[in-house]
């Protein structure tokens, strides 16, 4: 059941819910009618309604944030996105769990293919839950890591760069010392597993910067885990999932205090004239 509830002392009939609706599952009659069958779950009629008259799911109006006054301005978005950096430096200390547990909520609400919502977050919350993991990463690599590396292959010739690093001098070149990491995956039978684990981590990162912490995307860690596949099922990664990429994250050891412009974007204009006769 989809729990569809109008509040008819609400509604003033102006059928912007059936308007918005993707799937055409919403009908306006004397009020709206939801064919259960095509609806997937969406939830935009609830958030487009002017007078919160309607519920669905479970949710309702009431549990909502509005969006009037609530929504960043565009200079706090600018500034957000052109001054997250990539962090490399992390304080040793954890961060707290419930900040964890908010940030991994919030980024659950990223976009996903036909609203599957099904991107599974695999995190590692306690530094010494990571410390171990580390430690173990780096033991695996010494025993599989051959001792001449192919030319050409990138992958192993930054393993190998890490383990050297780690060898002399206890560095973490991998995981950048950070004390928390994140993987998401998500199901290969969805419509589209790899962009959805990869947004949804675009959402942890703004958040996450929002919120004063840091992160990297950890190219490095995906190569290792390429290389130790098991580990994938070690940390209960289902088999039948993709695996997108890796986070590392936490409080940083570094502030950084402005913007760096780009400058303009690189855009490829189209301009189109159909060519086709109809006969």
């Amino acid at each position: 059941m989809k729990e569809f509830i109008i509040d008819k002392e609400l509604c003033i009939k102006c059928g912007m819910c059936a308007k918005d609706c993707p799937q055409g599952a919403l009908e306006m009659d004397e009020f709206p009618v939801l064919d259960e069958e095509l609806c997937f779950e969406c939830s935009h009629c609830l958030a487009v309604c002017p007078t919160g008259a309607l519920s669905i799911h479970g949710k309702t109006p009431n549990n909502s944030t509005l969006l009037e006054k609530n929504i960043p301005t565009a200079d706090q978005m600018e500034t957000l996105i052109k001054g997250r950096r990539s962090v490399r430096y992390y304080r040793n200390e954890n961060v707290a769990p419930e900040t964890i547990q908010t940030l991994l909520n919030i980024a659950s609400h990223a976009p996903t293919g036909v609203n599957m919502r099904s991107v599974l977050f695999t995190v590692i919350d306690n530094k010494e839950t990571m410390d171990a993991f580390r430690k173990d990463v780096y033991a695996q690599l010494a025993k599989v890591l051959p001792e001449e590396v192919p030319e050409n292959d990138i992958a192993l010739e930054y393993l190998s760069f890490a383990l050297k690093k780690r060898e002399e001098n206890g560095s973490d070149v991998i995981f950048r010392g950070a004390p928390h990491v994140v993987i998401t995956s998500s199901p290969l039978a969805t419509p589209c597993p790899e962009a959805d684990t990869h947004i949804a981590l675009a959402y942890f990162e703004l958040m996450a910067q929002s919120m004063g912490l840091g992160t990297i995307w950890d190219g490095i860690a995906k190569m290792m885990f390429a290389a130790l596949p098991d580990l994938i099922y070690d940390l209960g990664i289902p088999k039948d999932h993709l695996f997108g990429y890796v986070m590392a994250f936490g409080n940083p050891g570094v502030q950084y205090q402005r913007t760096v412009e780009r400058g303009l974007a690189r855009v490829n204009k189209v301009r189109w004239e159909a060519h086709c006769q109809v006969m």
